[in-house]
């Protein structure tokens, strides 16, 4: 990969009032989970955080789901058992961002200087 370059991986649920993300640091790694549930959830999640997108799909604004919106939507508020739900009815949704352009190191540059020179 180069320097900046980087792929998000999401998984988004479509809820009857909402919609959920979980973010997904290794896609294998889940891939195998969605198989064989003995794999640890902490071996690709990283954060075991909840997003809220206030029903703009995988899109938009994202903030924390609340015990109250988890224990509608889901009928529980246990937010293990609310990703593993998520995580096995979602859809994953990938995101590549490419390489940075532009200079490696300002600093480093030659300086342009502008002007007339007088004699």
């Amino acid at each position: 990969m180069t320097k900046g370059e980087t792929t998000q991986v999401k998984v988004h649920y479509k809820g009857q009032e909402d919609d959920f993300i979980i973010f997904v640091d290794d896609i294998e790694t889940y891939k195998k989970w969605k198989n064989d549930k003995s794999v640890p959830m902490a071996h690709f999640i990283s954060a075991f955080k909840i997003f809220v997108t206030h029903k703009q799909g995988a899109q938009g604004q994202m903030d924390g789901a609340s015990k109250s919106t988890l224990e509608n939507e889901f009928g529980v508020s246990n937010e293990e058992e609310v990703i593993k739900k998520i995580l096995e009815a979602g859809t994953i949704q990938e995101s590549e961002f490419p390489e940075r352009q532009g200079p490696k190191n300002d600093a480093q540059r030659g300086t342009i200087v502008t002007g007339q020179v007088s004699r």
